[in-house]
C-alpha cells in the first residue's frame, strides 16, 4: 500500500516531542493507514536537545536554532510545536501563516487575548489543519463513554466530573521551572498547562458551562532555584471549578479539576456521567476497565464494570486481550491528525478528530472566568459571545 508521508518539523524538542518521535517510529504498529509522518527537521533553542533527535531519528536532514528557519524548510509540511505558553503566540501564527498544519501544546496562548490572536490567524488560513494535542480521549474506555454520549444513551444529565491529578509536584525539593512562573505559564497555572485534557470531551459533547465557581490553591510557595536559592512559586497548584451547564433542554452541574499536587496520582485523567438511563466512568488510573449503569424506572441500580478490549479508533497489532496504554494513545492521536491532513475531515477513516481551536479558545473562556471568580470570591459567568 502506498503511503501518503507528511513531513514534519519539531519545535520544540522535550520530553513530548521525543514521544512524538516514538509513535512515528512504531509507526508499523498502525495495520491501515496509509498516511505516514516522517520527522524532517527539529529545531529547539538547546542544541542538546535537539541534538537527540539527530543522533535517534533518522529521517531528521535539519537541526535549527530558529524556527523560522525550520518554516522555510520545503520538506516540512505540518509542524509540532510543544514550548511554554509565553511563546505560543507568535509561533503558532508564524507557524498557520507560512502554510504548515500545526499540532500545537494547550493551551493555545498564554491567556484570552494571545488565544484570540490565533484564533485569527487560523481563520484567516482556512486551508491549514490545527488541533491541540490531548491524548487521553483515545484510550477505548474513554472512546466506549463518547460513543455513549453520541448515542444519546443517559437520558437527562444528572452531573458531570472530568479531572486531571498527578503528583510529582508533591516534592517541595522538586527545582522551580517555567509552569512556576506567570511570565512563562501565565496566570491559569495548572488550569493553562492541564485543563484541555480535562475539557476536551465535555467541550465536544456541547456541555458549555454558564458560569464557574473557582478554588484556586497554591500548595508550595517557593521552591529551589538551582544555584542554591530558592524562587517563589507564583502559580496556582490546583483548581476545582464548579459549573453550571445549560445544554439544549438540560442543566446540570459539572465538576473540573486539575492539580499538580494530588497524593498517590502519577497521571491519573477521568471522566464521570450520572445520567437519568444510564452512568458511565472511566479513569486512567484502572485502563482496562470501564464502568456503566444501565436503568430503567423501577429496575435495579447495578454497576457493571467490564474490562475495555483494546479497541482502538485506528487499528493496530495488538490483540483486543492485551492492555492499552499512555504511549498507545500518543500514537492514535497523531494517527487522527495524519488522517485528516491525508484525507481531510470528511474523509477521514474514523470520526473522532484531534482537540479543535475552538476547544481551545473554550477553555480560554472558562479560566477566565475562573480568575474572575477566585479574585472576587464568587460565581462568574463565562463568556461564550463572539
Amino acid at each position: 500500500m502506498a503511503k501518503r508521508i507528511i513531513g514534519f518539523g519539531v519545535i520544540g524538542c522535550g520530553l513530548m516531542g521525543k514521544e512524538f518521535a516514538s509513535a512515528a517510529a512504531r509507526w508499523c504498529h498502525l495495520t491501515d493507514a496509509d498516511f505516514e509522518p516522517r520527522i524532517a527537521a527539529v529545531c529547539d533553542a538547546n542544541p542538546a536537545a535537539a541534538q537527540w533527535f539527530a543522533d535517534n531519528v533518522p529521517s531528521v536532514a535539519n537541526v535549527y536554532s530558529d524556527y523560522r528557519d525550520l518554516l522555510a524548510d520545503p520538506a516540512v509540511e505540518a509542524v509540532y510545536c510543544a514550548v511554554p505558553h509565553h511563546l505560543h503566540e507568535q509561533i503558532y501564527i508564524d507557524i498557520v501563516s507560512a502554510g504548515k498544519h500545526l499540532l500545537g501544546e494547550k493551551p493555545f496562548g498564554i491567556d484570552r487575548s494571545a488565544n484570540e490572536a490565533i484564533s485569527a490567524a487560523i481563520r484567516a488560513n482556512p486551508g491549514v489543519v490545527v488541533r491541540c494535542s490531548s491524548e487521553f480521549p483515545f484510550f477505548p474506555g474513554a472512546q466506549r463513554i463518547v460513543e455513549w454520549v453520541n448515542e444519546g444513551r443517559f437520558g437527562r444529565i444528572i452531573e458531570v466530573e472530568a479531572g486531571f491529578w498527578h503528583s510529582s509536584d508533591l516534592d517541595p525539593t522538586k527545582p522551580i521551572n517555567w509552569k512556576r512562573r506567570v511570565a512563562t505559564n501565565g496566570e491559569y497555572g495548572c488550569m493553562g498547562d492541564l485543563g484541555l485534557h480535562v475539557l476536551h470531551l465535555p467541550l465536544r459533547f456541547g456541555w458549555k458551562p454558564a458560569s464557574v465557581r473557582a478554588l484556586l490553591s497554591k500548595i508550595v510557595e517557593e521552591r529551589p532555584d538551582g544555584r542554591g536559592g530558592t524562587a517563589p512559586c507564583e502559580t496556582w497548584d490546583n483548581a476545582i471549578l464548579a459549573c453550571d451547564v445549560n445544554a439544549a433542554d438540560r442543566r446540570f452541574p459539572m465538576i473540573l479539576s486539575t492539580k499538580r499536587i494530588a497524593p498517590g496520582h502519577a497521571n491519573t485523567w477521568f471522566i464521570r456521567i450520572q445520567g437519568t438511563e444510564f452512568s458511565a466512568e472511566f479513569s486512567t488510573k484502572n485502563p482496562k476497565q470501564v464502568a456503566s449503569l444501565p436503568y430503567s424506572p423501577g429496575g435495579r441500580q447495578a454497576w457493571h464494570v467490564e474490562d475495555a478490549p483494546y479497541r482502538s479508533a485506528y487499528g493496530t497489532l495488538t490483540g483486543a486481550i492485551f492492555e492499552f496504554g499512555f504511549s498507545d494513545s500518543i500514537l492514535q492521536m497523531w494517527a487522527a491528525f495524519c488522517d485528516e491532513i491525508a484525507h481531510g475531515r470528511d474523509g477521514m477513516s474514523q470520526p473522532f478528530v484531534c482537540a479543535l481551536p475552538e476547544e481551545a479558545a473554550g477553555s480560554h473562556r472558562i479560566f477566565t472566568a475562573a480568575l474572575e471568580s477566585h479574585r472576587t470570591g464568587g460565581t462568574a459567568a463565562v463568556d461564550w459571545g463572539s
